[in-house]
């Protein structure tokens, strides 16, 4: 008996230990050094314009209108709450329902050909439904609807298209994922196109 309440005891005190370590000092410890050596990101890469928030550089956004790039769709109507994806896979009909219907809206909104190929992050919806980025190619299929919108002339279009290929970020480390465009840094900058 006696050597079970040594135990609990023991028990007990290596509980709070740990809570205390791994609950307390260790958490605050990671988060002063974070807000010390990258605060931006440690804050959520929130991105201002006119001391207003506007989004985060991490999470895709919704954005309406022939004036700006589209986003990629998302699964979840671009809400951080739940975020998630549509859990359909390769065989599934409404996927493929899916993808039929987003390729006729992208190539009618952009008036392209029906032969027009069209980049598959703008026919799925991400893993987690908030992808923030959408390939080169992508972006450079919508210039036309822009310009024809904000009435730009050829000037203005090639301008258009060189921001396009300088907001393109290259692959991590030179290998991992694919080029890519951040939409909502692309669309500010677009408003800011002289």
């Amino acid at each position: 008996m006696k050597r079970m309440k040594t135990q609990i005891k023991i028990a007990l005190r290596i509980f709070f230990l740990c809570t205390m370590l791994f609950g307390v000092i260790y958490p605050a410890f990671v988060t002063i050094l974070a807000q010390i050596v990258f605060p931006d990101k440690a804050n959520g890469s929130l991105i201002y314009r006119d001391n207003k928030l506007v989004g985060s550089e991490l999470i895709g956004q919704y954005f309406g209108g022939e004036r700006y790039f589209s986003s990629r769709p998302s699964a979840t109507g671009y809400s951080a709450l739940p975020s998630g994806g549509s859990n359909l896979g390769p065989t599934s009909d409404k996927l493929k329902q899916q993808v039929n219907e987003r390729l006729k809206q992208f190539r009618t909104f952009n008036q392209l050909s029906e032969t027009q190929a069209v980049p598959a992050e703008m026919l799925t919806a991400s893993a987690c439904g908030l992808d923030p980025h959408i390939s080169p190619e992508a972006a450079l299929l919508q210039v036309d609807r822009i310009c024809q919108t904000r009435l730009f002339n050829q000037e203005k279009k090639k301008g258009l298209i060189l921001l396009v290929n300088n907001s393109t970020e290259l692959q991590q480390f030179g290998i991992f994922g694919e080029k890519r465009v951040n939409v909502l840094k692309l669309n500010l900058k677009l408003d800011q196109l002289k």
